[in-house]
């Protein structure tokens, strides 16, 4: 299936029924009083996180949605029916903008989280709250009110700890192959990866974590050039970055220094906060280089690139080194998860 992101939809909340004016109508009772009832609220619009949704698809080719109408009040005090509430289901992840404002409306992170999108419009009053002692044929009823209306932006950002960076063919799809029961397609040749991957990397038997692969980023993405782009948003929910590096590629005039260089200069022009998170260097692909120069062509690329933080040497293909990679990925995000909680537990 296609993996849909994204989809612009219209909602609108039903309408409130009019109130009534009406009068009791019985035998031997000539001028009985008012019985008008109310009208019913209109029906309203909410959104669920549902995990069983997977994409936005559905919301591509359904793109209006409206609640019903509430009815009318009636005679002998009778209150019309409310309008019929609906409830879109989204995926876990799913941030809703209200495009003429740009307010995020909500952002849906856990499963089960409900929102209100549209409100229903409040039913009329019938004529029996106007009822008075100098008022005692009251006619006045009022209408209901209009529901409200609004155009919303889905966008789905997937939910992941950690987020692979790199150029296309660094070996992305390659490592989530290898650390993960996630089979995305891996192929020598540029954008096998059309759309964002996700894979579960289990550790140890209560020890696990969620790698995304996005498609490959080259100069100018930040602009719209390739796929990468498109996707750049996946990135923003997670904890750690893997920024991996292709060190030997068979395009011999390729520049793996250059290559990093561009997709960090692309990163931190998409988005500063995204360029500021906790990143890692995974230099891949070294079984490729002759094993007496290996350790050697590694350490220059470390110097020339100008890399100080932490880093990897690994082969995502034979498996060398991903181990090592996956246990200093579970204890960061256990350092992580605890500096949190007590940062929580402060706050509160």
């Amino acid at each position: 299936m296609k993996f849909i992101d994204e989809a612009i939809i219209q909602i609108h909340a039903g309408k409130g029924g009019d109130g009534m004016a009406s009068f009791r109508r019985e035998k031997y009772v000539p001028r009985g009083g008012p019985n008008g009832g109310d009208g019913g609220r209109g029906g309203s619009v909410f959104a669920i996180a549902d995990r069983n949704v997977n994409t936005l698809i559905d919301y591509r080719f359904a793109r209006i949605h409206r609640a019903t109408n509430g009815e009318k009040g009636a005679g002998s005090d009778c209150y019309g029916a409310a309008g019929d509430d609906i409830l879109l289901r989204v995926p876990v992840g799913t941030v809703i903008t209200d495009l003429a404002s740009g307010e995020v409306v909500a952002d849906l992170k856990r499963d089960g989280q409900r929102v209100t999108l549209a409100k229903g419009g409040k039913g009329g009053l019938g004529n029996i709250h106007f009822k008075s002692s100098t008022n005692r044929a009251p006619r006045q009823f009022t209408r209901g009110e209009p529901g409200e209306s609004k155009e919303l932006k889905l966008e789905l950002k997937v939910l992941a700890d950690v987020g692979l960076l790199g150029m296309p063919n660094a070996g992305k799809s390659t490592l989530i192959r290898a650390i993960s029961a996630a089979r995305p397609k891996v192929a020598d040749y540029p954008f096998t990866t059309l759309h964002p991957n996700l894979g579960t990397v289990r550790v140890d038997y209560d020890r696990s974590f969620v790698v995304a692969d996005i498609p490959g980023l080259i100069e100018g993405a930040a602009e719209g050039a390739g796929l990468g782009h498109q996707f750049l948003r996946h990135l923003a929910r997670t904890r750690l970055l893997l920024h991996l590096v292709d060190i030997a590629p068979l395009d011999e005039s390729a520049d793996p220094v250059k290559d990093a260089r561009a997709v960090l200069a692309e990163l931190k022009k998409y988005d500063k906060a995204l360029y500021k998170k906790p990143r890692w260097l995974v230099i891949n692909k070294a079984d490729l280089l002759p094993e007496e120069t290996r350790e050697k062509t590694c350490r220059k690329f470390l110097r020339d690139f100008g890399w100080k933080g932490k880093s990897f040497i690994i082969s995502a293909l034979a498996g060398d080194g991903c181990r090592e990679l996956v246990h200093a990925i579970a204890e960061h995000l256990e350092r992580d998860g605890k500096r949190r909680q007590s940062e929580d537990a402060a706050e509160s």
